[in-house]
């Protein structure tokens, strides 16, 4: 009997701990950021950007080349020739080693390592870009699992209270006390409950799938997440004020850099139409393998001048440089109408906080009247001057009132969150 027992209680204490699936917001977000492939591909982009700045930084180093040329004939292209020549050429090798550094190159070296240098930091904010969506899209897909699991709650709570209504109906009924219509009314409002509840569930299993994959977790159906939503504090805005700043919004940072970009450009252009210097050394080796004729490798320097004259005075290249002046232009245009379309966004992301809050305050207003509204119709219809229907009307009402504050809550939750991300401070949490 006493192992039955031990047997039972182990049974149960697995179970429970079968049920206790809970998860963190914070939990979450580490998951989903170590399984992001758009964050794995942003610092595969960083890592390629390294590589094109060290590329860059090679262009400062002489450029060393080695040649080789040879030729074999079947027969001899040249004949003996005694006695200057008393064998026949049937082959001949060339040998050549060139190096060269660039003295003067427009500008274009600095400018091209500049260039790689901005890209790496353009793809680190694509990096935090992707790093803060993550989180954005983490927290919404959390709090709509709280929210679907508070309000299975109330859908719970209020399935307690008809069926004790119906209960009492049917002990009522029994005793031919009311109508059968009464009881017929409690068990429609009860299937309906049912039905949404069933809804509820099928919803929540979904979300919790979605959130699951975005996540990368194993599908678990008994899943929960470990916040709630407590009805009774008010939330307190994350800003005194609307941060309009824009210094930590990625995509602001982003047109700028732009703007950066274009002007490299338009210095890389016009290194294309200024003079070019460069000096090196090379080396030559030639003859005939055998055949006692060849030279040693004798070095002489070298340098060339490269002076554009038609280009960049009439030709083509005043008119790239144009073109390269529109495109700035058209860069801090982006830059300005950008900066106020942003702006725009953190105000409307900032009043619909405010919003949020005033929706709270509204909803629980009619929980607080729906309550007592409940309860006043309650004891109207025990004393016998209410209908069952207004029973039922303020139960409906009641439950109306609970699901909207709660939706109220999670809604407020993710409008914090899409106001961090727009102002670039929600990887600070």
């Amino acid at each position: 009997m006493r192992s039955i027992f031990i047997l039972i209680c182990s049974m149960l204490c697995l179970t429970a701990v079968a049920q206790e699936h809970s998860i963190t917001i914070a939990q979450s977000k580490k998951a989903a950021l170590a399984y992001s492939y758009s964050i794995k591909n942003s610092d595969l982009k960083i890592s390629s950007a390294k590589a094109d700045v060290a590329a860059a930084k090679s262009d400062y180093l002489p450029s060393v080349a080695v040649n080789g040329a040879g030729l074999y004939g079947f027969k001899d292209f040249i004949g003996a020739y005694p006695p200057l020549l008393e064998k026949g050429i049937n082959n001949f090798y060339l040998l050549s080693a060139t190096g060269t550094e660039a003295i003067y190159a427009g500008g274009k070296i600095r400018t091209g390592n500049q260039l790689a240098s901005l890209q790496l930091q353009v793809n680190k904010v694509l990096a935090r870009q992707s790093v803060d969506s993550v989180l954005l899209s983490t927290e919404q897909k959390y709090w709509n699992i709280v929210n679907l699991q508070e309000q299975n709650k109330t859908l719970a709570s209020n399935e307690v209270f008809l069926k004790g209504l119906l209960k009492q109906q049917q002990d009522m009924l029994a005793s031919g006390l009311i109508a059968r219509n009464d009881l017929l009314k409690v068990k429609v409002q009860l299937s309906h409950l049912l039905l949404n509840k069933s809804k509820l569930a099928n919803g929540r299993r979904l979300a919790v799938l979605d959130f699951c994959l975005y996540t990368g977790m194993h599908y678990d159906s008994l899943l929960v997440m470990q916040d709630t939503l407590d009805l009774r504090r008010s939330p307190v805005l994350v800003d005194v004020s609307p941060d309009t700043s824009l210094n930590q919004n990625n995509n602001y940072q982003l047109l700028a850099k732009n703007v950066d970009a274009e002007k490299l450009q338009t210095r890389l252009t016009k290194g294309d139409y200024l003079p070019s210097l460069s000096a090196g050394v090379s080396a030559t080796q030639a003859g005939v393998i055998n055949g006692g004729i060849g030279s040693s490798f004798m070095p002489v320097a070298l340098a060339t001048v490269k002076i554009p004259v038609s280009d960049g005075l009439w030709g083509r290249g005043r008119q790239k440089l144009k073109q390269r002046a529109i495109s700035e232009e058209i860069a801090q245009n982006n830059l300005a109408d950008g900066r106020n379309q942003l702006k725009v966004g953190v105000m409307k992301n900032w009043y619909d906080l405010k919003d949020g809050l005033t929706e709270i305050s509204y909803a629980r207003v009619n929980l607080e009247q729906a309550t007592e509204n409940l309860k006043v119709n309650q004891d109207n219809y025990k004393a016998g001057l209410a209908a069952i229907s207004d029973v039922l009307d303020a139960q409906a009402a009641y439950q109306q009132a609970t699901g909207d504050l709660i939706n109220a809550y999670a809604s407020y939750q993710s409008k914090k969150a899409a106001y961090l991300y727009i102002t670039g401070k929600i990887n600070e949490e």
